[in-house]
């Protein structure tokens, strides 16, 4: 199972859990079992303001992404620049 983890902008929708574990092909398998767990959680993951870090690698169009059933996935606010 892989380890997910939660920034502190999303433990506002988990009601405080920082970690969870769960088994999933895909980084879209997995924000969809996130959305069954916390309601309106896949919303604000798909919606493109969250990053994803798969084993501390950020992945760009991560939906696709494999997750390794050891993996540790990280959910963190996307960042902008200029």
């Amino acid at each position: 199972m892989a380890r997910v983890f939660f920034g502190s902008a999303l433990r506002r929708v988990t009601g405080g859990v920082e970690e969870v574990e769960v088994e999933a092909a895909t980084v879209r398998s997995l924000i969809a079992e996130m959305d069954r767990r916390f309601p309106g959680l896949g919303e604000r993951l798909a919606s493109g303001g969250v990053a994803v870090a798969i084993d501390g690698e950020i992945m760009t169009d991560a939906l696709y992404e494999p997750v390794p059933a050891d993996a540790e996935v990280h959910f963190l606010p996307a960042m902008g620049g200029g």
